[in-house]
């Protein structure tokens, strides 16, 4: 498989989250909106209100380094004196995706290490986003206390600014980087992460939940408006991991169904049910949880690890994604710069899409329209989190053209 072949691929992954589509996305974009198969035949059409996809509707422009580790996330243990840490940081494109699995796996190192504490330690946590959220809980779980320390509270870190999309292995690690374990591991964290965002579900104000995502294709190449491409500066490219032939099943599938069951003006068109994150309420309820199991949260900005070390608990699980590059000068992450037009939430939208290179997911507190043009290498060794207007308004171009013009879906 060329480099090309596999950013498009693993952008249209990117997009679509957890809808399984690996080894089918090529087959795709076929010239005729006809589909066939049993899957095709159960599907039943039903009536999607427009997204208004209109610059003018923008809210807020976000722009988010995401921790990419050629390695894969760390979670090993250092020692600082006589502190003890347990790293769980640098999870790419999936922290929240990853965090339940991954935050166990850090919670049973930082446990087994406080043993001669007594049956009720008292564990520290830094970092207040996915991953310090669901460390503290995961800790509380196994009987321990816990204080987190962070700079900030969950909703001005960078935690808030992702997609929201079920997406286990975005940017998760180098394939030629990682040790032989490494993809089993990834598959524990994905499996437990999974079935534990599950619990959500049904929950008040929807802090998980399955939404259809359709993948559309024009039926031939669309114009595609004139845009300002950010550029690559940075590591050299490398090979991103695709681990989902490992938990296939696992999630939804996609099915084809006909274009003409559907209001896009496009040549073919799959749907699958995605997992989502209403990233907003999910954080509440967890910082809650944390709050109501007898944990606190304390205000602390870090600068070095000796200062995490003159800290009461000699046992601490370091959470601080992207900002364990500064506090503990590990050159090894490298940012993955990522931004986001969002556009005024609609209520009565309740789907996503995936096309041109542009993701579009519908949540409760804004609609997110993302460019993947350029494959997992977009933003690749970018730092800079300057919101770039241009380019949005260009993005949200691409999406609108879906729905130019307006076909009704035919009755069921």
């Amino acid at each position: 498989m060329t480099r090309a072949t596999l950013n498009t691929r693993r952008s249209i992954l990117a997009g679509l989250g957890g809808l399984g589509l690996v080894g089918s996305v090529a087959g795709c974009a076929t010239a005729s909106g006809t589909a066939t198969g049993p899957s095709a035949t159960a599907f039943a059409p039903r009536r999607l209100a427009p997204i208004q996809m209109s610059p003018q509707r923008i809210i807020r422009i976000t722009v988010c380094t995401r921790p990419f580790r050629a390695a894969g996330p760390r979670l090993d243990v250092e020692r600082i004196g006589d502190t003890k840490v347990v790293h769980n940081y640098g999870h790419g494109g999936s922290g929240w995706s990853l965090s339940w699995g991954s935050s166990a796996i850090a919670a049973d190192k930082a446990m087994a290490l406080a043993g001669e504490m007594g049956s009720t330690p008292t564990i520290a946590v830094i970092g207040c986003g996915a991953l310090g959220l669901t460390s503290a809980l995961q800790l509380q779980r196994r009987g321990a206390r816990v204080v987190i320390y962070a700079a900030e509270r969950t909703p001005f870190t960078r935690s808030m600014r992702a997609t929201g999309s079920w997406t286990p292995d975005s940017r998760i690690a180098d394939a030629d980087k990682v040790s032989p374990d490494f993809p089993q591991l990834w598959e524990r964290m994905a499996r437990e992460s999974f079935a534990t965002h599950q619990t959500w579900l049904g929950t008040d104000g929807d802090p998980v939940m399955f939404r259809d995502q359709y993948q559309l294709a024009a039926a031939s190449r669309p114009t595609r408006p004139a845009s300002r491409p950010l550029k690559l500066t940075g590591p050299a490219p490398v090979r991103f991991a695709e681990y989902r032939d490992r938990i296939a099943g696992l999630a939804p599938r996609s099915v084809p169904i006909p274009v003409e069951s559907t209001p896009f003006a496009v040549g073919s068109a799959r749907v699958g049910s995605q997992m989502q994150f209403n990233i907003s309420e999910l954080a509440r309820r967890l910082m809650e949880q944390v709050l109501a199991q007898g944990g606190r949260i304390e205000t602390r900005l870090f600068h070095i690890p000796t200062e995490i070390a003159a800290l009461p608990e000699t046992v601490v699980v370091n959470c601080t994604g992207y900002g364990a590059r500064a506090l503990w000068n590990d050159q090894t992450i490298v940012p993955v710069r990522g931004q986001i037009a969002w556009l005024a939430p609609q209520a009565e939208v309740d789907y996503g899409l995936y096309y041109d290179g542009v993701v579009v997911v519908s949540r409760a507190d804004g609609i997110v329209v993302q460019s993947t043009r350029g494959g997992d290498m977009l933003g690749y060794g970018v730092e800079d989190e300057t919101p770039d207007r241009v380019d949005a308004e260009a993005t949200i171009a691409r999406a609108a053209t879906v729905f130019s013009p307006v076909r009704p879906p035919r009755p069921g």
